[in-house]
């Protein structure tokens, strides 16, 4: 009985150390492990920390002098203007006076966009020359690019003459009076609209020969027409004076008085 008691002691004791082991780690899986807060603890800085305090405050109480101005002195530069007149021929073009010297074209519109109308500055007959009969358009170039210039005259629907971009006049045949005529820009993007400045309706300008010739002509017709108005003037006041002294008879005919004196024998 005793060897029986002593086996099964013996048994409980190498069955329960597994049994445990077994136990605590089924119930070590199933809970959630448990997260403890780590502590920091700081330690005494010392001096160097003091150190770095009182810099930081020094720094903090310095009112800092605001920046210094420097000035500089003002140059009053004006923007150099390009010596470009648009109503004149066979210039250099402005952009290219631009590139060259560095100065300032007016704002011109690009290859890309129609161009603006041109000024029409006037219709002038030619009197001597080849040309002579014809009729010499002037004008003025827009602020655009243009590659020709064409001129419509009214009713010449058929009739266009054409003139290059670095020239400012162009002939049509003779015209007359009161007729329209226009000056129209042309580049790759179109051609411009008529306006008010772009028109101009042609009026027969005199040559100053034939002005001063009028006015010779003119004062050689007047000239005996104011003699004999003089004369016929002096002639009724001297009827009218004559009336007083002997017996006068005087007819009317028309604006002019005739005095007709017929002395009478005594």
């Amino acid at each position: 009985m005793t060897s029986f008691c002593r086996n099964l002691v013996a048994l409980v004791f190498l069955v329960l150390p597994p049994m445990h082991s077994h136990f605590f780690t089924n119930a070590a899986s199933a809970s959630p492990p448990i997260t403890r807060p780590q502590i920091i603890h700081m330690t005494d800085m010392g001096s160097e920390g003091q150190d770095d305090y009182d810099f930081n405050k020094e720094e903090y109480d310095t009112i800092t002098a605001p920046p210094r101005m420097v000035s500089f002195p003002k140059m009053d530069l004006e923007p150099l203007l390009c010596e470009y007149d648009p109503c004149s021929e066979n210039q250099v073009p402005c952009v290219a006076l631009s590139e060259q010297i560095g100065c300032l074209c007016p704002g011109m519109s690009g290859a890309n966009v129609r161009p603006h109308p041109p000024r029409i500055q006037a219709l002038v007959p030619v009197s001597a020359g080849s040309d002579r009969g014809e009729i010499q358009v002037q004008c003025c170039a827009p602020s655009s690019v243009v590659s020709e210039y064409r001129i419509v005259v009214e009713g010449r629907d058929s009739e266009v003459p054409k003139f290059g971009d670095a020239s400012r006049r162009g002939l049509v045949r003779s015209l007359e009076v009161g007729t329209k005529v226009c000056v129209v820009a042309v580049n790759n993007a179109g051609s411009s609209d008529p306006s008010e400045f772009s028109c101009k309706r042609y009026e027969c300008r005199q040559s100053p020969v034939l002005t001063v010739m009028a006015w010779i002509i003119g004062g050689l017709f007047a000239l005996p027409l104011l003699v004999c108005m003089k004369l016929m003037c002096m002639d009724i006041k001297k009827c009218r004076n004559d009336a007083f002294s002997s017996p006068s008879y005087c007819f009317h005919t028309g604006n002019n008085e005739v005095s007709y004196l017929f002395q009478q024998q005594r």
